[in-house]
């Protein structure tokens, strides 16, 4: 609900306005205010926090403020009592807002916590503050003696700066017999007042009449001002200044420098002396605009430019200029002056966009409309012709559908893979010289569509994972991409099943549907599983949906978890190995052999012999590689009958595993055999006896009949079927075949494919059969020891040689 209020200056209208407002803050809320233009400062105008219902305790803590839309501070609010009072003296005639004939001023009252905010409007009236005023203070009237009664002349209007009944309503003329005047409205609503001759003038009666015009506005109480009207009467003038044409077609350019001439207008009057004397004004049929937009000279008639034209705020002109001469009695002519305005190319075309379609689908038909502009320019001519154009880059093209309006339409293919959105920049240029410019920048999103298939980085992809893997452990992140967006790149990944060895990969492998994280769902052993091949396949969640696949190798890779087993000289669980040799032993002779074997790869299973304890550094020696040990010189009666040695075998791993044997050396004072490299030496005795030569003849014939076991042995293999593929041999043997004299039977393995077999050595050498393992096949080598008496020695008791092979091979060999 609005009302108005009405101060005064006068104390009790503001008493009065002051009661009507607590009257009025009981039933309504108060957005406008009403007050009188020149109220004292410290005025109080209302009482926002009462008509605001707003707690005046709070106004400080809530920081009530009050921001001016006008460029000074007329009012203000006191946070105290929530009254906003006059700051400044508010002049409606030099009102900051002025944009008609009412004042307001804008105000907005702010609150914090919580945030409120207020529109107030403050509305000054008006109040006769100002008192008519004549352009002139003397207006000055010649009349010529032979005027006739009735004859009108016309006076300087008053202005009043006040509006409405504040401003000009009438005039009156000191009491005379000779003049009255007549007030008339004009056409802008001014009124103006006619001196009317009522009686015929008489020179040599009275020459001058001295009159006082009065100007009287609608107020209470009424302002007035005056101007003094001095009449001369004149000897008689019968000739009026007359122009060279009653009217005049001026055609000027807009926007022509200021002081520009546009007519010279010329009056002639054909009397003499000060009769024919001219001067030129504007009639009061000249509208304010006119006159403010061109000067006219009085003396010269010279009509400039004293304002900017724009011919499209005003294309014509009227004027009414009149010419008065100096006679006694003047007379005057007029003529009527249109100026036409021509167009300047002055303004820059105009564009509108009446639709934009945004975003769009990147598969989008050719041929779509895209956007509907219409462009326009307010000039005329070709500076009013104007052309719509786009980047020449861009896969759109502009189709004129109507007078200056067009259709963005798709001229080429869309891929938002490639260009996401289009920045089009239309541009309307005129025709004009110079030709104006504008343009407007639109952003064309385009909406993605499943038309890219997920890509891996790579083809094929080849993943090492160690041995003894923890189950469940992340191995590899295989990652697509999709160019695509939203549903349309969310990529799920899958196994493609495969079996191997009536196992699915899925039991083997898991991958992370979201992510595409590779899982390894089992512990892995190098021994048995080499490398596994299969494939992944990406698939987005669009509609249809896409997808690629990928090859994976996954390798296991050989970690050095199986420690070297001592397979000779073989002995019990935790036993010592007993050997006895002759006390007479020459110098380099082999006294024991250790092989160890490592069922792991490379250098995992390299082995390497070192003495873990041995009593006499001098006289025994340790091969690192082959493990054997000889004597380093020959016994003395100062050595000891009994030597213990320890042997360590260890891998070539990291951290590196070991295995040791304890063999336990004693000396005999009989003669034994002793074993060489590769050949046997014949032992030669100082007293060839009889029990030598029953040694040699058994040693012989056990010797024969041992080869005569082997050949029949090899013949029983030879006809067992073949494996379908042999593997190659292992460049990394345990023990070397061309430096190994054992006196035991013992099976050496080269890295689980080939494994040697040594069943005896002779003085004419050794024989080994060698046989093919299947890849993978695990195997345990047990050896039956010789005895240790001369007799078990001269006899070459039997040793028995167990070789087991797992899966699906067993070997079983007897000697």
């Amino acid at each position: 609900m609005e009302y108005r209020v009405t101060v005064q200056f006068n104390t009790r209208y503001v008493a009065s306005i002051v009661f009507l407002c607590i009257i009025y803050h009981a039933f309504a809320s108060v957005t406008h205010y009403s007050i009188s233009e020149e109220m004292k400062e410290g005025s109080v105008v209302a009482n926002l926090a009462t008509d605001l219902s707003l707690d005046v305790k709070t106004l400080n803590q809530r920081r009530m403020r009050l921001d001016n839309i006008a460029n000074k501070k007329y009012v203000d609010v006191n946070k105290d009592t929530g009254e906003l009072y006059i700051v400044e003296k508010i002049d409606r005639e030099h009102c900051p807002t002025k944009l008609s004939a009412s004042c307001y001023l804008k105000l907005e009252v702010i609150l914090e916590n919580p945030l409120r905010i207020f529109n107030i409007e403050l509305e000054i009236l008006d109040i006769n503050d100002n008192a008519p005023q004549f352009r002139r203070d003397t207006i000055y009237l010649d009349i010529s003696e032979a005027t006739p009664a009735g004859e009108r002349f016309s006076l300087s209007n008053a202005v009043d700066p006040d509006i409405g009944i504040n401003s000009v309503k009438t005039y009156n003329l000191s009491k005379n017999e000779f003049f009255t005047i007549e007030v008339q409205t004009g056409r802008d609503g001014s009124t103006f007042a006619d001196l009317i001759l009522a009686k015929n003038l008489d020179r040599e009666q009275q020459a001058v009449h001295n009159l006082i015009l009065t100007a009287v506005d609608g107020g209470r109480p009424a302002r007035s001002g005056t101007a003094s009207v001095v009449v001369h009467v004149l000897d008689t003038n019968d000739n009026a200044p007359k122009f060279d044409k009653q009217s005049y077609n001026i055609k000027t350019m807009e926007n022509i420098p200021i002081g520009s001439l546009v007519i010279n207008l010329n009056a002639t009057d054909l009397d003499e002396g000060s009769n024919s004397d001219v001067t030129y004004s504007y009639s009061l049929y000249t509208s304010e605009k006119t006159q403010e937009t061109f000067n006219l000279n009085p003396s010269t008639g010279e009509i400039t430019v004293k304002g900017t034209l724009n011919y499209e705020d005003f294309k014509i002109y009227d004027m009414e200029v009149i010419a008065t001469d100096h006679g006694a009695s003047s007379l005057s002519g007029q003529c009527t002056i249109k100026i036409l305005v021509e167009d300047m190319n002055d303004n820059h075309p105009e564009i509108s966009v009446k639709s934009f379609q945004s975003p769009v689908s990147e598969n989008i038909e050719l041929d779509t409309v895209i956007a509907v502009v219409s462009v326009s320019d307010k000039d005329s001519g070709d500076n009013g012709v104007v052309d719509l154009h786009i980047p020449h880059n861009m896969p759109f093209r502009l189709r004129e559908s109507s007078d200056n309006y067009y259709e963005l339409v798709v001229s080429e293919p869309l891929d938002r893979e490639k260009v996401p959105e289009y920045e089009i920049t239309f541009t309307v240029t005129d025709r004009g010289s110079p030709p104006l410019s504008d343009n407007d920048t639109m952003t064309l999103e385009l909406l993605d569509v499943n038309d890219n298939v997920p890509q891996f980085p790579q083809s094929f992809y080849t993943i090492r994972v160690m041995e003894n893997n923890t189950p469940g452990a992340l191995i590899s992140s295989l990652t697509a991409f999709d160019p695509d967006l939203h549903e349309n790149q969310y990529l799920v990944y899958f196994i493609i099943e495969k079996e191997i060895a009536n196992t699915s990969m899925s039991m083997l492998f898991s991958i992370n549907p979201e992510n595409g994280n590779l899982y390894a769902l089992k512990t892995f052993d190098y021994e048995i599983e080499k490398d596994f091949l299969f494939h992944i396949e990406a698939r987005d969640s669009g509609s249809p949906p896409l997808s690629s696949n990928v090859t994976v190798h996954i390798i296991i890779v050989d970690q050095n978890d199986n420690a070297p087993v001592i397979v000779s000289p073989w002995r019990a669980h935790g036993s010592v190995v007993e050997e006895k040799i002759p006390r007479s032993t020459d110098k380099g002779s082999l006294v024991a052999k250790v092989i160890a074997l490592d069922t792991d790869s490379v250098h995992n299973s390299r082995i390497t012999y070192q003495f873990l304890q041995v009593p006499d550094a001098t006289l025994f020696s340790l091969d690192q590689y082959n493990g054997e040990i000889r004597t380093m010189r020959m016994f003395s009666y100062r050595d000891q009958r009994h030597h213990r040695l320890v042997v360590v075998a260890k891998d070539n791993g990291e951290p590196a595993l070991s295995a040791t044997v304890t063999i336990k050396l004693s000396t005999v004072e009989t003669a034994v055999k002793a074993y060489s490299d590769m050949t046997e030496v014949p032992l030669e005795y100082d007293i060839f006896s009889d029990l030598n030569l029953y040694l040699v003849i058994g040693l012989g014939s056990v010797s024969f009949l041992l080869l005569i076991t082997i050949l029949v042995t090899i013949v029983l293999k030879c006809q067992k079927p073949k494996a379908s593929k042999a593997a190659p041999p292992c460049r990394n043997s345990v023990a070397s075949e061309r430096n190994s004299t054992i006196a035991d039977s013992t099976l050496v393995s080269n890295d689980a494919y080939w494994y040697s077999l040594f069943l005896a050595e002779t003085r004419k050498g050794k024989l080994v059969v060698r046989q093919p393992v299947p890849k993978g096949s695990r195997y345990i080598v047990s050896s039956i020891p010789r005895g240790t008496g001369l007799t078990d020695t001269s006899d070459s008791a039997a040793s028995t040689l167990q070789v087991k092979i797992y899966r699906d091979l067993n070997l079983n060999l007897k000697i």
